[in-house]
């Protein structure tokens, strides 16, 4: 059984995503506040997080952060607000999705399913270490490293260097890197692969310019002196 903790302060949506969880099998338990969120999270484990962003004491994206910064737990954004900000700010603390309100509760389930198969499936499973100019990659510990100096990526990020680092020189559509790094049942759009891919140039520093941009394709990873 999957466990489910929802953050919300208010109750009607609480109750509306408890019963629908509920009816897929998951255990759930609700808090209307970040910080309760946070402390939980620090005594128990959960497959799942869905997070309202605005919220007393602690809003969603700093509980978020606390919450990552703790254990490695995939995050759902919930928002009245939908602005290209906003959910630039959500990924780039580390949130898997993010879904405006009003919304549906068997699209919002849809999702959950997504990112725990994702998440479950993303685990690594090698020691293996990936060097291309000054970029290195520990699969082991899902860590990067630029010029020697450990980078702090998100999940979404890790899993596109990953990938574009795996298919060197090969220019790759935004629908191929939507379905090998959030799955192929992902119901959002293309430009969440550009805003991640524009979070993730801004980490990479002076190999900002390995991660080409092809003009009506997509993208393409070159190795750059």
């Amino acid at each position: 059984m999957y466990r489910m903790l929802v953050a919300d302060d208010e109750q009607d949506i609480c109750r509306l995503i408890q019963r629908y969880a509920q009816r897929d099998g998951f255990e759930v338990i609700a808090v209307g506040d970040g910080s309760e969120a946070v402390e939980l999270c620090r005594k128990e484990d959960f497959d799942i997080i869905v997070m309202d962003v605005m919220m007393p004491d602690t809003d969603g994206f700093t509980a978020c952060r606390m919450i990552k910064e703790i254990k490695d737990i995939p995050v759902l954004m919930l928002s009245a607000r939908g602005t290209e900000y906003d959910k630039l700010f959500g990924f780039e603390v580390g949130v898997d999705d993010y879904v405006t309100k009003p919304f549906s509760p068997k699209e919002l389930m849809a999702r959950i399913k997504v990112i725990i198969s994702r998440h479950s499936n993303s685990r690594p499973k090698d020691t293996h270490k990936i060097t291309v100019s000054g970029i290195e990659i520990d699969t082991l510990g899902h860590n990067v490293y630029i010029d020697g100096e450990k980078t702090e990526l998100t999940v979404k990020e890790y899993g596109i260097l990953l990938y574009f680092i795996e298919n060197k020189g090969i220019v790759l559509s935004r629908d191929k890197i939507l379905n090998a790094v959030w799955g192929y049942d992902y119901f959002g759009d293309d430009r969440t692969v550009d805003w991640q891919i524009k979070l993730l140039r801004n980490k990479l520093g002076k190999y900002r310019n390995n991660i080409q941009t092809i003009r009506g394709v997509g993208y393409k990873f070159e190795a750059q002196s």
